[in-house]
């Protein structure tokens, strides 16, 4: 159980379709984060809700009960335009995890060990050797990829207890890594659990960053369209439009007092 969710400090948070997403700077969301990775006990799982995550949460019920158990971020613009149509104004910053787990990273000045699970081994492994450099003073331990069979999954997680770990990054993509994690993980394997979906593939470099002034533009994802448009063409032609119909519905729903 995450039982940390519920006990953070007293911060603000917006309801996005009925999932309480925390709304902070940079520096007080890092400072909180920082805070949950020091303790000496319980659990906080964090995860990131972006547009194509909140199409998700409408058609599983399951990820959704997950989600209202974690810490939950506000990750790109999409969360930006349903929080002006369901609260009167956008999020303070957008937290989403490519940047704001490296910063994390940076953030946590005392020595740390933190594992990772997912991704292609050789991107798996690329992506520890990139944080090593970028934090060298933690410990960043592979414990598996993310195409481990379930045979090989109760050998993963006994491994996970051994390691005695004080942050696990979990990057199988939504939502079957905040699945994972909900079934399998518990205090005694981590204090901080961060699902962070593609990060691997960025830091590893296997999957290019759009440019800096793109992405302050809040158009990233058009650049990962026009990169890899056979993968997200869907996700994005498709799914931009049904996320802002799903917005305005809600809100009208909202108003009318039908939820």
């Amino acid at each position: 159980m995450n039982i940390l969710s519920r006990a953070s400090p007293v911060t603000s948070t917006r309801l996005i379709f009925g999932i309480p997403v925390y709304d902070l700077s940079w520096q007080c969301a890092l400072s909180m984060i920082g805070t949950f990775a020091a303790l000496p006990i319980g659990q906080a799982q964090v995860s990131f809700l972006n547009a194509n995550n909140a199409n998700i949460l409408h058609r599983d019920q399951k990820y959704r009960d997950i989600l209202r158990e974690h810490v939950v971020l506000p990750d790109g613009f999409g969360m930006d335009i349903a929080s002006l149509a369901l609260n009167g104004r956008a999020f303070t910053a957008n937290l989403n995890g490519t940047d704001f787990v490296p910063a994390l990273l940076t953030y946590l000045s005392k020595p740390m060990r933190i594992g990772l699970i997912g991704g292609r081994a050789d991107v798996l492994d690329a992506a520890t050797e990139s944080f090593r450099r970028h934090a060298p003073w933690h410990e960043f331990i592979p414990v598996s990829d993310g195409y481990f069979e379930k045979t090989d999954q109760a050998s993963t997680i006994d491994r996970l207890s051994d390691l005695k770990l004080d942050v696990l990054i979990v990057g199988m993509g939504t939502p079957l890594q905040e699945n994972w994690i909900h079934a399998n993980i518990t205090a005694e394997h981590a204090r901080l659990v961060l699902g962070v979906g593609a990060l691997f593939d960025f830091v590893s470099g296997h999957v290019a960053r759009a440019p800096l002034w793109v992405r302050r533009l809040r158009c990233e994802w058009a650049f990962r369209l026009v990169n890899e448009p056979a993968r997200l063409w869907r996700r994005y032609i498709v799914g931009i439009p049904v996320f802002l119909w799903r917005v305005f519905r809600y809100r009208k729903q909202a108003r009318s007092g039908q939820i």
